[in-house]
């Protein structure tokens, strides 16, 4: 599953010396359908593309029943709260179909900003974009993150 990395749209026209540096640090996973990935209010570690399969967001208010916000399918991307710093998950994600998803640890990202900043800038931009519908505050709250990261 690691070779279908350049295949993915967050990776798409990449270098293959590229695509090698981010190889490494993804890790594939599988669940049946019904699994919790992670619970709403777990530590925010991983961040997930979806290689197949479909998920289902799930939140639930302080004082009111779960609600499903949306579904992602293939070359989808959750766990966002583990790149943007936030110490917890602040949504439950919850396999809807047999999944498929490769994970990098936060830490694993960061390192790879800090190492090979133009690849680790670019992937960080194009998470955005795929995860933020106003590019405008996501830029603006990613390039916050990247110079203190810079700066550690």
């Amino acid at each position: 599953m690691l070779d279908a990395l350049p295949i993915i749209p967050l990776f798409q026209n990449l270098s293959p010396s590229e695509t090698d540096l981010l190889k490494p640090l993804f890790e594939k996973r599988s669940n049946p359908a019904g699994t919790l990935i992670f619970e709403q209010g777990d530590p925010a570690t991983y961040l997930y593309v979806i290689m197949s399969g479909t998920v289902i967001i799930q939140y639930k208010p302080y004082d009111g029943n779960p609600m499903i916000l949306t579904h992602l399918r293939d070359g989808d991307v959750f766990g966002w709260s583990a790149v943007i710093g936030t110490a917890k998950y602040t949504a439950s994600i919850i396999s809807e179909t047999s999944l498929e998803t490769l994970r990098i640890h936060r830490e694993n990202l960061w390192s790879l900003v800090r190492q090979s900043p133009e690849v680790g800038n670019t992937v960080i931009d194009r998470l955005a974009r795929m995860v933020s519908p106003n590019w405008n505050h996501a830029h603006a709250q990613i390039q916050l993150i990247l110079d203190a990261s810079r700066n550690r």
